[in-house]
């Protein structure tokens, strides 16, 4: 049975009633804590199901990534909520980067104190 938010208008509570599809916009619904019948729906938060592939289109998306290149903070950031979108823990080194970055160290300091990262010859400025 679907459960429908209101706020009753007398006793301002928020109520969750049990209503049957037949029972909803037919049935008058009442507060239980005040028997009020003057109810306002309220409308409740939604999910959306997307695919893993999609939540990370959606982030790789050019115009958000045009503003990272000049704000390390800003790329640790977008570099972490990818890593949480992959599911899967990227290794001790790419939370360390990531960290740096958060602490506002650009990607060419960290390169040059990390010389083996992404390995002999470390990182060129692409792979950032």
């Amino acid at each position: 049975m679907p459960t429908y938010e209101f706020r009753c208008l007398d006793c301002r509570k928020k109520v969750e009633l049990f209503m049957t599809y037949e029972e909803y916009g037919k049935a008058e619904p009442r507060c239980p804590y005040c028997q009020g019948k003057n109810l306002q729906r309220k409308i409740g938060r939604i999910r959306v199901a997307r695919s893993e592939e999609s939540r990370l289109e959606s982030m790789a998306d050019p115009a958000r990534l045009a503003a990272l290149e000049d704000d390390p903070r800003a790329l640790g950031g977008m570099m972490r909520q990818m890593g949480e979108q992959v599911g899967e823990e990227m290794g001790p080194e790419f939370n360390e980067v990531v960290s740096r970055l958060e602490a506002g160290q650009s990607p060419e300091e960290i390169d040059s104190s990390m010389p083996d990262l992404g390995g002999a010859g470390g990182l060129d400025g692409d792979d950032f």
